[in-house]
């Protein structure tokens, strides 16, 4: 492990080359991989002015909003910039019928009318460290999974502890290469951040599911938030007395606009990715787990669809879970199409047969089991692995059962003769403050529709060993008629209940928890937990446990095979760089698409019948008259988005677009429906990054929204 550790050092350091458009860098590494190659496609920065920790940097500008998109600073009072699609959930949470802002938008017009964004939280990265050797010091090739494992956990509790000498940081190690070498992140977390300004859902998600992950697109997916602290600058719980953060640096936009062939990176926190992995887990992801969530999520999708059309409430209530859930449902059509495309998996297996082969000569025999290893563990846990996904996109897809298995820890303690009341007392609170949120937004008729969905694809198609132990109440009791089963739970459970069910968790006493344990919906919801945790938790842990050792190895080995080749890290939340230029693309025989769209195309898609194709009056005035002010580009049109060969992924959202200058062009905002399966394979003819137009944004907000004050706040590039 040791020589593994000292070659890739080694490695990262040589000069070798990778294709420009691919690859996620550690931003503290680009001095020694990347500036040189970055500069020679045009950018104008050294490695010190994007990460440095003794000085201000661009680093300084870029948050991770939320836990999964980003955000990058844009003024001196703390104004952030992400996705409208990130934010929301805040937005949706902000919003009822009598304050509709997803349909009808927010502008706060002060300081003072700018809302708390409650649950959403930024974190800024302070430095970052190499921590390999003290992680990795002590593990010796001759020990046990188990023990390397129980060390490594040990190195890592203890390293992390002695790293933060401040209460305003804290600080988290991540495995980079699948545990071949590990960093250290020193970071600081702001808990107050409230909403400035986002359009109307018919700007920030126009087009809605259709256009999802399509080139070309037209939404204005922007949202605006701010970044409060208390009197010393710090981070500080929300109070009416915080001020405005001034941040150590924030990025000016630009209106000067791009052109094909123009360098631009993408500075963020990529989500994940798995470039490494074998054909076998390739195969398993695209053409064995998607085509089933991808069925599971479409029957949901149906019936939220069907409900939200006949009504405001639910429109508003199901927006925020509609967009997550059809989110991943496009993404892995596209993924399981593009990795079908590329023929990915013989792709995999013709590296692999070469892998072999090299592993056979004396020196490098140490690899030669793996992929035979690999196989045996995949053909072993098919079985397990489909009955988890079954389990997790159809029983946990329905909201009453994710709700009334929280119930479970209640019903442990309660029945625990050694816990006491006061400690019953405070689940039981914990539950009912839970209530409120989840009721807030939960429709009892929509739900049951699912339920029947979902229990009966189960019933049906899923493996007959795992189905859950509720499946034989619905045979015998209910003779295999699961929607008088599923009309009968909803009709005699106090889960469904918003009053019921909490008064029930107010007046909840010890004792209480045998009226849950006879409650039908939780004992559904026991059913698929029992399930999982009894006969696929188990399977899976310890299948992931031997992927994860034969991956890291796997990992050592294609770098000490491929000695020209420079490996990048798979994307792990963390934050890093990618780099690219403006570039257009062919997706098929005799189609080609542009690198950048206009309003023209938002007059052209214009359908009113469509929620999600209808224009503002307002805004289609301002286009028909050609009001766009200091927006417009050179050509006098009005740029929505544009594409490029960035390497992104999930996570990416709300990551600035940055020009030769580190000027912010544009908010990234989606991959290519035909680049999707970069997650697992990178094909840089068609992967592209799909980039809101930062004029388009500011167009919106001054002329549109009439919020000019937002963009005076701003350092303009004209």
């Amino acid at each position: 492990m040791k020589k593994i550790f000292l070659f890739l050092l080694v490695f990262v350091a040589s000069n070798v080359t990778i294709k420009a458009e691919e690859g996620m860098w550690i931003p503290m590494l680009l001095e020694q991989l990347n500036i040189s190659q970055m500069q020679s496609m045009g950018l104008k920065l050294t490695a010190d002015d994007i990460y440095n920790i003794n000085r201000s940097s661009l680093k300084d500008a870029i948050v991770q909003f939320g836990g999964g998109c980003t955000a990058e600073i844009v003024s001196p009072n703390g104004l952030i910039l992400t996705n409208h699609h990130c934010g929301l959930g805040a937005i949706q949470r902000l919003s009822d019928v009598d304050h509709d802002f997803l349909k009808n938008g927010f502008w706060a017009g002060s300081f003072e009318q700018e809302l708390p964004a409650s649950g959403i939280t930024v974190t800024l990265l302070v430095r970052m460290e190499d921590v390999t050797g003290l992680i990795l010091g002590d593990v010796t090739p001759e020990m046990t999974q188990f023990r390397r494992a129980q060390i490594i956990r040990q190195n890592i509790e203890n390293v992390e502890k002695e790293s933060v000498r401040e209460m305003k940081y804290e600080g988290k190690i991540r495995p980079f290469y699948y545990g071949n070498q590990y960093y250290l992140f020193i970071t600081q977390t702001f808990k107050d951040v409230r909403l400035v300004g986002a359009p109307p859902s018919a700007i920030g998600q126009f087009g809605g599911d259709s256009d999802n992950w399509m080139w070309p697109r037209h939404g204005g997916d922007f949202s605006l938030f701010r970044i409060y602290v208390d009197k010393n600058n710090e981070p500080a719980a929300y109070s009416k007395d915080n001020v405005p953060y001034k941040p150590k640096n924030y990025i000016p936009v630009s209106l000067k606009g791009y052109a094909k062939g123009d360098f631009t990176f993408v500075f963020g926190y990529p989500g994940a990715t798995r470039e490494y992995i074998t054909s076998y887990g390739v195969d398993l992801t695209a053409n064995k787990e998607n085509p089933v969530r991808i069925e599971l999520r479409q029957k949901r999708l149906e019936i939220f669809n069907s409900a939200m059309n006949t009504s405001p409430k639910i429109r508003i209530q199901y927006t925020s879970k509609h967009q997550g859930i059809a989110n991943g449902w496009k993404k892995m059509i596209g993924e399981t199409r593009g990795i079908r495309r590329m023929d990915a998996v013989t792709k995999k297996q013709d590296f692999e047969k070469n892998f072999q082969e090299w592993s056979e000569l004396p020196q490098n025999f140490a690899y030669h089991p793996l992929l035979n290893a690999f196989q045996a563990n995949y053909e072993q846990i098919q079985n397990v692995d489909m009955a988890s996904v079954y389990l997790a996109e159809g029983g946990l897809g329905i909201e009453i059962v994710r709700f009334a298995g929280a119930f479970q820890e209640l019903v442990k303690t309660d029945q625990d003769k050694t816990k006491s009341a006061a400690e019953v007392r405070k689940i039981s609170e914990k539950l009912y403050q839970n209530c409120i949120g989840f009721f807030k937004d939960y429709n009892p008729n929509v739900d049951k529709q699912v339920a029947v969905s979902m229990l009966k694809e189960m019933g049906d198609k899923m493996d007959r060993g795992f189905l859950p132990d509720v499946y034989q109440t619905i045979e015998t009791k209910y003779r295999n008629d699961i929607a008088v089963y599923v009309a009968d739970l909803f009709s005699k459970s106090l889960m469904v209940d918003s009053s019921r069910i909490k008064k029930f968790l107010k007046n909840f006493s010890k004792g209480d928890s045998k009226k849950v344990l006879v409650d039908p919906v939780y004992q559904l919801a026991v059913s698929f937990y029992s399930r999982m945790e009894k006969n696929v938790t188990p399977a899976l842990t310890k299948f992931n446990t031997q992927i994860d050792s034969l991956q890291r190895l796997y990992m050592a080995g294609q770098i000490a095979m491929l000695k020209d080749k420079r490996f990048y890290p798979d994307a792990n939340s963390t934050l890093r760089i990618s780099y690219g230029k403006i570039d257009d693309f062919d997706p098929a025989d005799a189609v080609h698409y542009n690198y950048f769209t206009t309003s023209e195309g938002i007059l052209q898609k214009e359908d009113p019948s469509v929620y999600d194709y209808s224009v503002d009056p307002r805004l289609k005035s301002l286009f028909q008259t050609k009001d766009f002010g200091p927006y417009a580009d050179r050509d006098g049109s009005l740029h929505v988005a544009f594409i490029g060969s960035n390497h992104t992924t999930g996570g990416n959202s709300g990551s600035p677009v940055l020009d030769a200058n580190g000027y912010l062009i544009g908010i990234n905002f989606d991959r290519n429906w035909e680049g999707t399966m970069s997650d697992l394979m990178y094909d840089p003819s068609q992967c592209r990054n799909i980039t809101l137009d930062i004029r388009y944004c500011l167009f919106i907000i001054d002329k549109y929204a009439g919020a000019k004050r937002l963009i005076d706040e701003m350092k303009i590039i004209n």
